[in-house]
């Protein structure tokens, strides 16, 4: 029988960590692209866009991000269609992650003062003006901390798509278990390296909502 070391663990649990960390990075600016035009829909003032956006959001948000992951990756394939498990699990975490954004993002927007529209209104600034010159620099600053902060739960989202078979971490400590038999040594590996993605993220959260705080309440 194959012998694994601790090493030959540990670089098999590395390799798949790469697939983590993409899948992550994809869902994240994909969602946040997605998530920047449902804000717009959101906070316009056209009627039909707020509502889509709003359903949009209590859909993905009500829902378990497994059985979306589940209809992803089977729905087509009722017509017909085959999907690679890592599409349907970067579609999913794409919807997904834009449907929680767009609410951190709306909170941002809806937090800066009402004072300063009416003070760039007066200014004669059309919606489109008042948002880029004015509410949107304020809105990003209150939104850094909390959205570095909603990419640790990317990353733990990405978890689930093992379940579609998408090889990233958690998989891959399933499959190293079968083959080497020892589920405490891996999965503490794996927890490891979970600690290692998201501990820094977590924490640069703290560090810029600290900062971003005493900037806002000096100015």
């Amino acid at each position: 029988m194959t012998q694994f070391t601790l090493w030959d663990i540990f670089r098999n649990l590395l390799l798949a960590t790469r697939w983590t960390i993409l899948l992550s990075l994809v869902s994240f600016l994909g969602g946040g692209i997605l998530g920047l035009i449902l804000l717009f829909m959101r906070i316009g003032h056209n009627r039909a866009a707020q509502f889509f956006s709003k359903i949009y959001v209590e859909i993905f948000q009500g829902t378990p991000l497994l059985m979306q992951l589940f209809l992803a990756f089977f729905g087509l394939g009722l017509f017909g269609i085959n999907v690679p498990a890592w599409l349907a699990a970067g579609v999913a975490l794409i919807a997904w992650t834009a449907a929680f954004l767009v609410e951190i993002w709306r909170g941002c927007v809806e937090s800066v003062a009402s004072g300063q529209w009416e003070a760039a209104a007066s200014l004669g600034m059309g919606y489109l003006q008042q948002m880029r010159y004015v509410i949107l620099p304020q809105a990003l600053k209150i939104a850094v901390a909390p959205t570095v902060g909603f990419s640790v739960q990317v990353i733990k989202g990405t978890a689930l798509t093992s379940i579609i078979g998408f090889v990233e971490l958690s998989k891959a400590g399933s499959v190293v278990t079968n083959a080497t038999f020892q589920p405490f040594t891996v999965y503490g590996l794996v927890a490891l390296l979970y600690f290692a993605l998201c501990w820094p993220l977590s924490k640069s959260s703290q560090i810029l909502e600290r900062k971003l705080n005493v900037a806002h309440r000096n100015h």
